[in-house]
């Protein structure tokens, strides 16, 4: 456990709560909104039971992180990654984005390169953009993330409760793929987070990142479930495996927004997979 300082708001620093565990080639996991690292749960113990160093740490306004009122960018947010690596002097990584996340991976490649990596793993990609187009019809506009910011003001907890319902599908998997105590825990996870930070990221669903995956030249993997409610698979997966051709894709069927958690076997086995021959994988070009 450690903390890294990447700002400072008025009279106090800006830190990064972050675990570093394990030995061997280094896997760099980036969350979801609006939890928190601790939704990598599922995956960790296969990755350090693989020989991998594992390495999480939890946003800027989410977890165990500093909870400004400023940086909810992608911009601002790769910067605080970049930040991460540099201070612990990180090569040959794999960075692994979950939804939210993969904007950070995306925002960081486009800005940084691919000096620092190894390869990297899109999960519920927002690239190559989440904007609803005649190519993307469920994607979000204005409207949407203005609703959303409203739902988020109006009543949170409530809110967050049926966001879970999305994100997990659980009308038809609770009580089979995911257990009331699971909701509960990701409901608290959410609920601790800033109100500030949850309420401020809506509006990065409108960045796009088609020029920032043009730089992307290492083994891409892109994992996608076929019944995500929130970025559906013909709109972001598909649509970022036909930017990114020589990438690999592995839809997982029936697979919702959160498939770490549902379909944590069949998420893990791709992940592993892929890490164990990331040469055999090319990338974008």
């Amino acid at each position: 456990m450690g903390m890294v300082t990447v700002g400072q708001e008025n009279s106090t620093p800006i830190e990064l709560y972050y675990e570093d565990h394990g030995s061997g080639a280094t896997v760099l996991l980036l969350h979801g909104w609006p939890v928190d690292s601790r939704s990598w749960e599922p995956q960790l113990h296969p990755l350090l039971a693989a020989g991998h160093r594992v390495i999480t740490y939890d946003r800027r306004g989410f977890g165990r992180s500093s909870r400004p009122t400023s940086g909810y960018d992608f911009t601002t947010m790769a910067g605080d990654l970049d930040t991460l690596m540099t201070d612990l002097d990180l090569h040959d990584v794999t960075l692994v984005g979950f939804s939210l996340g993969t904007g950070e991976v995306a925002r960081y490649i486009g800005t940084r390169g691919t000096d620092r990596l190894r390869s990297c793993v899109f999960i519920e990609s927002l690239a190559p953009s989440f904007v609803k187009s005649a190519d993307n019809p469920k994607g979000v506009d204005e409207a949407a993330v203005a609703a959303v910011q409203q739902a988020i003001l109006d009543d949170r907890p409530a809110w967050l409760s049926g966001l879970l319902g999305d994100f997990l599908n659980l009308d038809d998997y609770l009580g089979t793929r995911v257990s009331e105590d699971t909701v509960r825990n990701l409901w608290n996870a959410g609920a601790e987070a800033s109100p500030y930070a949850t309420w401020a990221c809506v509006p990065t669903w409108l960045d796009d990142y088609r020029e920032d995956i043009t730089r992307i030249d290492i083994p891409t993997l892109i994992v996608h479930g076929t019944a995500d409610r929130i970025l559906s698979v013909e709109g972001q997966g598909r649509r970022l495996h036909a930017a990114l051709p020589k990438s690999r894709l592995v839809e997982i069927d029936g697979g919702p927004h959160v498939l770490g958690v549902t379909h944590t076997d069949e998420v893990n086995q791709a992940l592993l997979a892929f890490l164990q021959e990331p040469a055999l994988v090319g990338a974008h070009g």
